[in-house]
């Protein structure tokens, strides 16, 4: 057998494409028009069909007319961009209306593009063709991220001491957030720098992880390196740009005297400030493999003692002790 038989290559996915329109000669058009591409195409008579089929087996983009009855494609485009699962879907919307205040519309609802009706196909398919490379680039993007994630779950999974520690911490780091009033942007940049907070102890050996008694030095080195690791393994992704700040930063101090750089005061980012307090906090509160977790009450006491020790930002603190008074109800 030859070495060229011995391998077999994937056939690439077709983009699936999802014409929504009630009205059946358009619909016949458009398919005429796409037929010859590499494309899957799907068609859906009303608003409500298309949102279904979006549910069931979601599109890669939408070619999708207005003037529809039972949900307007005004309304479809809004629960479609609203969704987080899909809201980086193409939508291109096919109208007859030439208003601007029509345009200005879909724009609000999210839509991606417009085709004035009659459209033109050389128009309608180099549109087709770009927003599906974007969305292309997206997917891509989106495995990358979902791959980096993983490996910080099954990080977490390895060890019954640490396992659930990054979502807990992501769940005090959002409490905090939102309870002093960022947005939900900064809330969401939050979550995932403080879910990936840790995905650079891949690269700690387990022995010193998960021992037991006092650290070597040069132990207490080797696991003081994993924000600098985290920042490496996930700088090569711009969408987690955002984030690196609080992956890097997560041990440094507001005094300087913190890790890996040393950083203080105003260079110290609110993002790796709020996950500190609430990276501290899921450590007193767990079991460790060297220590019992405390009660709650017991890691206020804490905070409250060191509130001006140069750890963390004493007015951060504050919101958060009253934060977990409350939550805790302490």
């Amino acid at each position: 057998m030859s070495t060229a038989n011995s391998f077999s290559v994937a056939t690439p996915k077709k983009p699936k494409v999802l014409i929504v329109d009630d009205n059946p000669t358009n619909v016949e058009l458009l398919l005429a028009q796409l037929k010859s591409y590499p494309y899957q195409l799907m068609t859906a008579s009303d608003g409500e069909a298309a949102l279904r089929k979006v549910e069931e087996d979601p599109p890669d983009l939408i070619l999708l007319d207005l003037m529809m009855p039972k949900l307007s494609g005004y309304e479809v485009c809004q629960k479609i961009k609203s969704d987080k699962k899909t809201q980086f879907i193409p939508v291109i919307v096919i109208t007859a209306l030439k208003e601007l205040e029509d345009k200005l519309k879909a724009i609000e609802m999210g839509a991606d593009d417009f085709l004035m009706k009659p459209f033109n196909k050389v128009e309608l398919v180099t549109r087709v063709k770009s927003l599906l490379k974007l969305k292309e680039l997206y997917d891509d993007v989106d495995s990358s991220e979902t791959i980096i994630f993983a490996l910080a779950d099954m990080l977490e999974a390895k060890d019954v001491y640490t396992r659930g520690h990054s979502e807990r911490v992501a769940r005090y780091a959002v409490l905090l957030a939102r309870h002093i009033g960022l947005n939900e942007i900064d809330q969401e940049l939050i979550r995932r720098g403080a879910l990936l907070h840790d995905v650079g102890k891949i690269g700690v050996r387990e022995i010193v992880l998960n021992k037991p008694e006092k650290l070597s030095q040069e132990e207490l080195a080797h696991i003081r390196s994993h924000p600098a690791r985290g920042c490496e393994i996930c700088k090569a992704l711009k969408s987690l740009a955002p984030v690196l700040p609080i992956i890097r930063h997560h041990h440094e101090r507001v005094d300087g005297l913190g890790y890996p750089d040393g950083v203080s005061g105003g260079e110290l980012a609110l993002g790796p400030r709020i996950v500190s307090i609430a990276d501290a906090y899921d450590a007193m509160t767990s079991n460790r493999p060297y220590r019992k977790g405390i009660p709650p009450g017991d890691a206020i006491k804490i905070f409250e003692r060191e509130i001006d020790s140069g750890q963390w930002d004493g007015e951060l603190v504050k919101e958060f002790i009253r934060l977990i008074k409350t939550e805790a109800n302490v």
